[in-house]
Order: structure tokens, then C-alpha cells, then sequence
């Protein structure tokens, strides 16, 4: 892997893309991005006139809507943690009503249509524009055996950004320098009159297997900043599934697609199936999801589990209302479960939360069927990772 250097005419620094993990199960109509050793482009134009011509940045293929399939399933003594933050957050007031922008962070009600919206900064790189942290929680002495990163957001607010850079973002482990990682799947791009929107992933295992636990930074989402009806939002979730000889044996699943859900109170339009289980009654278990443009407040989103095709029980919990599921939060159990800089409450229109299964296993199960509906005015899903005990 390769560091960006660290002057300050140096926008961005292109990098080998990182590798695919031994075990993920992607399917055959993903399309990986060509690889290659990309050459830094300096922002000044006091470039020696004998310096190498950069080479163009691949542009991998996007498609409207993706559907949802398996990304990576193991069965192993482990499990899956991830790390979350939202890129964006408000800046002033806009609707005649609204709340204080500052109230709307500490978790008021808020939608991002009600504000005008501007990037959140954590570090001190002045050739970043927007860059934020989260920690991720690998246990001592576990050995990650896959990791993939997404991120996603809207590219039409006050301005208009270019969907050429959806494919890309900057990544900095624990302490560590930015190294550019690009996508290597295709990317869903949605554009209709209200939005622009766009998710992309690639697989980061070797980089997350040298930088461990701790925080993550994740810089340069293509999102776009200001106000307008639809509003702003993006963030980005990585997610590990890992391997740890003392805990239980468990089953990890990791599914990913790029769906629009249709505005309507109660319309179904995603179902996702995991099969082959073998939890015995009692078990323990988790899914988690991310969501992009959920407004807190806009009813009519739900996220239930149906078992063996027959009982059904609805995903909620505290901070997760079962009728107001995407409510741009970023919780686990309905907890606060990590660390965030910043950590607004209220992530205006970005959700990745993580649900408790357990409730839904106590009789056992082969399995889980996931279902989700829209809300009023629509939102798009991006990721389902599912944990449940297992035997051999």
C-alpha cells in the first residue's frame, strides 16, 4: 500500500485498488473495476515538464437499481463489527419552522430539507473537503477475514457534483495516511427530478487486516452540499466480519444492492432471504442495515423478519420506531455503540443501524426472510449483514 505524499499542492493521490478476500461470494454479474498503479496529481501548475502524464482513473459501470445479493457468508468462531459516520450535516436554518440546526445534531427533530446542508471536517488536511471518523471495535486477537467499505450519497442539492468521482473516497487507518481506495463493483446511480443518488463499495480486507481496530477515517465522499426540497445526505459503513477462537461459532452473512424505495406508506419492495441456517431455539443474533435518505418523522418505513416462512417479528427499538425504521440514526440495539467524530445524532437523511435477532430466534431457525417498506416519500437501501449462532 501506498501513502499519499504529504504536501500540500497534493489533491489526491491514486492508489492500487485493494484486493478481493478469499472467501467473498459475489455474483456473476458484478463488474470489477480494471487495477492499476495510479500517479499522484498536484493541484499546482509548477509541474516539471518531464513529469509522467497521469494515468485516467477507471470508471467502474453503474446500473439504476441493483438488486440485493450475497456479498460474503462464512460459517466461524467470530463475527461482524462495523464502523459508521455520516458526511454531511446542517449548517443553518431554512423552512420558516425549523428546528435550531444545533438541537437537530444533539438528536431533535430535523429533516434535511429543512436545512442548508454543508460538509462535516475532521481533519486537518487542507485538500480534503470532507472527512469524518469512527471507531471500529475488532476484538484482541481476532484475524479479519473480510472487510468491505460503502459509501454513498446524493450528487444534486445547491449544486450538482459529477458521478465520475462516485467511484472513489480516501481512507485513513489508525493513525495512519490517507490511501485512495476505488470502487470495484458496479455503482448504483439513481437520478430522478428530486435526487441524484449513488452508493459504491470495495472490498478493503488487506488494508483493515494491517490497520486493526480503532478509528477509522473516511474523506472525499462525492456528495453535494447546500439546500433544496430533497435535501442533502451521504455516509459511508465498513464492514468486518472476523475470526476469534473464543467466542461462539456463528454464521455471518453480508448482502448488498442499490434499491429505490418507492414513496408510499406500507409499499413492500425488498425482500431478502437467508437460508441454510441451523440456530437452535434460544440462539442470538443481529442485522444490521444501511439506508440513505430516511427523514426522521416521515412514517410508513418498516424492517420486519419473517421465521421459516411462517412467524414474522418486527425489527425496532428504542431510537428505531417500527413505523420510522430509517430515521437517520447510526446506533446498535438502539445504543450509541461506538465512537464518532462528529457524533451528530440526527444524521439528516444517513442510517446504518444494527437490530437485535435474538427475539426473533428463540425458537430456532432455518431461515430469515428480511422485509422492508418504503416510507412516505421514499428512500433507497444500500446493505443488510446478518449474525446468528450456529452449529456444525
Amino acid at each position: 500500500m501506498i501513502s499519499c505524499p504529504g504536501s500540500a499542492k497534493v489533491h489526491s493521490c491514486f492508489l492500487p485498488l485493494i484486493g478481493n478476500g478469499d472467501r467473498v461470494m459475489a455474483s456473476s454479474g458484478r463488474i470489477l473495476a480494471a487495477l492499476g498503479l495510479l500517479s499522484c496529481l498536484a493541484l499546482s501548475v509548477n509541474v516539471p515538464a518531464a513529469a509522467a502524464a497521469p494515468v485516467p482513473v477507471p470508471v467502474p459501470k453503474e446500473a439504476v437499481r441493483i438488486p440485493f445479493t450475497q456479498r460474503y457468508q462464512a460459517v466461524q468462531h467470530g463475527g461482524l463489527v462495523r464502523a459508521s459516520n455520516s458526511s454531511i450535516s446542517c449548517r443553518r436554518e431554512v423552512a420558516p419552522r425549523a428546528e435550531p440546526c444545533a438541537d437537530v445534531k444533539k438528536g431533535a427533530a430535523g429533516v434535511n430539507s429543512d436545512f442548508e446542508m454543508f460538509y462535516s471536517e475532521v481533519d486537518d488536511n487542507p485538500d480534503t473537503y470532507n472527512s469524518t471518523r469512527a471507531e471500529l471495535k475488532v476484538p484482541q486477537g481476532a484475524k479479519v477475514s473480510y472487510a468491505r467499505l460503502y459509501w454513498g450519497g446524493n450528487l444534486r442539492v445547491g449544486e450538482q457534483k459529477p458521478p465520475r468521482d462516485n467511484g472513489r473516497v480516501l481512507v485513513a487507518e489508525p493513525g495512519g495516511a490517507y490511501k485512495e481506495v476505488l470502487a470495484d463493483t458496479v455503482v448504483g446511480h439513481k437520478s430522478d427530478t428530486g435526487s441524484d443518488a449513488y452508493q459504491a463499495s470495495a472490498d478493503v480486507t488487506p488494508l483493515v487486516r494491517t490497520g486493526g481496530a480503532g478509528m477509522w477515517t473516511v474523506a472525499q465522499l462525492n456528495i453535494a452540499m447546500g439546500h433544496s426540497e430533497v435535501g442533502a445526505w451521504g455516509g459511508w459503513t465498513l464492514v468486518v466480519a472476523y475470526e476469534h477462537p473464543r467466542e461462539p461459532l456463528r454464521r455471518v452473512s453480508l448482502w448488498d444492492g442499490f434499491e429505490g424505495l418507492a414513496a408510499g406508506a406500507g409499499q413492500a419492495v425488498e425482500t431478502v432471504e437467508v437460508a441454510g441456517l441451523r440456530t437452535r431455539p434460544g440462539s442470538r443474533g443481529k442485522a444490521g442495515v444501511v439506508g440513505y435518505d430516511g427523514d426522521r418523522g416521515t412514517l410508513g418505513d418498516s424492517l420486519s423478519v419473517t421465521i421459516d416462512g411462517s412467524r414474522r417479528v418486527s425489527l425496532s427499538d428504542g431510537k428505531n420506531p417500527f413505523n420510522d425504521v430509517m430515521n437517520s440514526t447510526i446506533t446498535e440495539f438502539g445504543h450509541n455503540a461506538f465512537v464518532r467524530q462528529p457524533d451528530h445524532m440526527n444524521n439528516l437523511g444517513y442510517d446504518a443501524d444494527v437490530f437485535d435477532l435474538t427475539p426473533a430466534l428463540s425458537d430456532g431457525a432455518r431461515s430469515l426472510s428480511f422485509r422492508f417498506t418504503g416510507e412516505n416519500q421514499g428512500h433507497f437501501l444500500g446493505v443488510l449483514f446478518v449474525q446468528t449462532d450456529a452449529r456444525r
